[in-house]
């Protein structure tokens, strides 16, 4: 019967399988045992090229990629060897080629997160800005919080966190006013036109020469830029200690309150804005000259 030529053929192939695996088992165990010493590998390796990473001071990203990396590599290693003993060396070709198919589909779909994974490794080995360091960059001031191979989080002068892609801070001017550990203040200010500039130059650098933590290795110098509306306008530069922004604002606010109070005890006058109005079609007159007399001719007298 028909059934039965098919349970003897099911029942054929089944004995077959079986004779199969079991001709298999020694090559089975032996793949095994290759996956397992490669997992257990894996882990020693990662642990002796963390320590190693820790002496060399690499940066704590770059050491967590690499070891990582370095793990994944030797269990993937194991598991194509396994696969060979195994006699599946089918196998192992569709997976390397279906890996790199998906590579490339997964390269184009998230290339953004790629391309913020590639400068956050740039950033850990480059290092141009370090935990701490105030810096400006896309349109953001503030203290660098931390730094990962995704984004960099800054902590503005008000408290707020902001994170940047990694990808944005690469492509676009980035500012450490952190690196060299100094930054110099620029404080705009006005003098009369009525008193004397020589005088205003010697009491304004005077002044702020006194200026607390100021580097004195640095003169201060003072420049006059422009004939302003209602003053003569001139510029006090000097360089101060920077480690956070505070020290930069202390050093301003501090430097304001000794040119004003220097130009109180010198007589010299900071003008307030001015401005002078012009009654003539020509110009030149006052708002009297340019009223009409009373009628009748001059002031009129009360009978």
């Amino acid at each position: 019967m028909d059934w039965q030529e098919t349970l003897a053929d099911l029942t054929g192939k089944l004995e077959g399988w079986v004779e199969a695996a079991v001709l298999k088992l020694p090559n089975l165990f032996v793949a095994v045992l290759i996956f397992v010493v490669a997992w257990i590998g894996a882990k020693l390796v990662r642990r002796l090229l963390g320590r190693a990473l820790d002496r060399t001071g690499a940066p704590q990203q770059i050491r967590n990629l690499l070891v990582t990396v370095v793990g994944v590599a030797v269990v993937a290693a194991g598991l194509f060897i396994a696969l060979g003993v195994l006699e599946l060396d089918k196998t192992v070709a569709s997976l390397l080629a279906g890996a790199g198919i998906l590579g490339l589909a997964l390269g184009f779909a998230f290339q953004d997160i790629a391309a913020n994974f590639i400068a956050g490794i740039y950033f850990a080995l480059r290092r141009p800005f370090r935990t701490g360091d105030v810096v400006e960059t896309n349109d953001f001031f503030g203290t660098v919080e931390r730094v990962d191979l995704r984004s960099l989080v800054l902590r503005r002068p008000a408290g707020q966190l902001v994170m940047i892609p990694n990808k944005s801070v690469f492509e676009n001017p980035l500012v450490n006013y952190s690196t060299l550990r100094a930054r110099r203040v620029d404080l705009a200010v006005g003098a009369s036109y009525g008193d004397d500039l020589e005088r205003v130059r010697e009491v304004a650098i005077r002044a702020v020469e006194g200026v607390e933590g100021r580097d004195p290795e640095r003169r201060v110098e003072l420049f006059y830029e422009a004939f302003g509306d209602s003053s003569i306008d001139f510029l006090v530069r000097f360089w101060v200690p920077y480690r956070k922004q505070s020290d930069y604002l202390a050093a301003r606010s501090e430097a304001i309150v000794r040119i004003h109070r220097a130009f109180d005890e010198a007589g010299l006058t900071i003008p307030f804005p001015i401005r002078t109005l012009d009654f003539g079609i020509v110009g030149g007159e006052t708002l009297a000259e340019a009223l009409p007399e009373p009628l009748g001719g001059g002031r009129g007298t009360a009978d």
